[in-house]
């Protein structure tokens, strides 16, 4: 059963109170959103620090943007969302926010597909990069376009980083996930760059993955990742 818009905003007060607590936002920067029952948006208002986020503060948006509930302006981002949630009818979950390490490679211009780490590997896939666009506008869901549908977590040119899942506290995993995957492959170009597993390390890494999963010791594997590491 789908949870009621008080479980669905109570799991995106927890999600904005992590990323503040993880340091993946300052400010009032980021934001986070989830798919109500019946097609609606819940979403964090504009101008405020998600460590102090409560569920007074959440906006619900029709699914083009339309204010439904809520005295306050959506977040600036709510295109970006929106975008995703039409693009992705698995997804019920999005977070964007600025995690350091991964924003450092954002802002490099550096995306995150070397094979280096088999838990991200299998967790996330290649972590693919955004052309730039001009944040708080329509460019930004243009700018991911080509990569919503084969990647969870996109790093976004000089802005941050976007991840989705099913509810709100994976699409933030997913976000803590990919940060630490750039802090390691950080550390690893100051000690001489990191060694990428070979095709057949990854195939054994999937075929490993596999029997797991036949032995029901871990969660299957989504088609989009599965896809996004064949190399």
């Amino acid at each position: 059963m789908a949870p009621r818009r008080p479980g669905v905003a109570a799991a995106i007060v927890d999600a904005c109170h992590r990323l503040a607590g993880a340091g993946f936002v300052a400010a009032t920067d980021g934001n986070v959103s989830a798919r109500l029952p019946g097609g609606n948006i819940l979403t964090t208002r504009t101008g405020i620090n998600k460590g102090m986020v409560t569920a007074k503060d959440l906006i619900e948006v029709s699914p083009d943007g339309t204010r439904v509930r809520g005295a306050s302006q959506p977040s600036t981002e709510l295109p970006l969302h929106l975008f995703i949630y039409r693009e992705r009818t698995d997804v019920a979950a999005v977070v964007h926010a600025h995690p350091p390490y991964a924003t450092a490679f954002a802002t490099a211009r550096l995306p995150l597909d070397d094979n280096l780490f088999p838990e991200v590997i299998i967790g996330l896939g290649r972590i693919p990069l955004a052309p730039y666009a001009t944040p708080s506008t329509s460019e930004v869901a243009d700018s991911i376009a080509p990569f919503v549908h084969s990647s969870d977590a996109i790093l976004l040119s000089n802005h941050g980083a976007v991840t989705y899942g099913a509810n709100p506290l994976e699409a933030f995993f997913k976000m803590q996930k990919m940060e630490h995957s750039a802090l390691i492959a950080c550390i690893a170009r100051l000690l001489g760059g990191g060694k990428q597993l070979t095709s057949d390390e990854v195939g054994r890494l999937r075929a490993a993955w596999a029997l797991a999963q036949s032995r029901g010791g871990v969660k299957r594997l989504p088609k989009v990742h599965r896809a996004a590491i064949d190399r």
